[in-house]
């Protein structure tokens, strides 16, 4: 599937890579290739991002702080913090107990500090998540007809796919009609003969 990315898409894939290993994270997930997204310019999830709004640095802020928020709550979107707490569970207080005796950013699953289990110069694998966004990225290029997998794709599965990166971009406006709205399949050029 790779020899299919184009050069800005494997630019998210090695972005993605630098934030998980920045982060200390075991494996690169969703979050990380958005993060990657969001670092991008000049490309066509670039420019889709700045039409819907997610071109300045407030906009931006605001994404990857849900994005730290969700990875405090050891990855739980709103909803699902909702859901338990339908059921009398307070996730923010498990949360603050958590974190009161472990520190702060216990239930990240990230491995700072980790010692001897962090192996220098070994790459983080992917998450599940994360193979699913490569996956529906390679879905919906092919929906598209195009034969290549770009940056907007990336952009466009993380849409589709449930979860917190998903989240955070609808809270920005930025949803998969709305993505191939601004930026649509492309289109082969017509020979000067057709």
């Amino acid at each position: 599937m790779f020899e299919r990315f184009t050069k800005d898409a494997r630019a998210v894939v090695e972005g993605a890579y630098a934030h998980a290993e920045e982060g200390g994270s075991a494996s690169v997930d969703a979050g990380h290739l958005l993060l990657a997204l969001l670092d991008r310019e000049e490309s066509r999830a670039a420019s889709a991002l700045a039409a819907l709004g997610l071109a300045r640095p407030p906009e931006r802020e605001a994404v990857r702080r849900a994005l730290r928020e969700a990875r405090r709550r050891a990855g739980l979107t709103r909803a699902e913090a909702d859901a338990l707490a339908g059921l009398g569970i307070d996730v923010s207080r498990i949360v603050a107990r958590v974190e009161e005796v472990h520190g702060v950013g216990a239930m990240s699953g990230d491995r700072r500090g980790a010692g001897p289990r962090q192996r220098a110069g070994r790459r983080p694998g992917f998450s599940r998540e994360a193979r699913g966004v490569l996956e529906r990225a390679l879905r919906i290029a092919l929906a598209r007809r195009e034969r290549f997998i770009g940056d907007e794709h990336l952009l466009l599965a993380l849409t589709v796919l449930p979860g917190v990166a998903g989240e955070a971009l609808a809270d920005g406006g930025v949803t998969f009609a709305a993505v191939s709205e601004v930026c649509p399949p492309s289109r082969p050029a017509r020979s000067a003969g057709a």
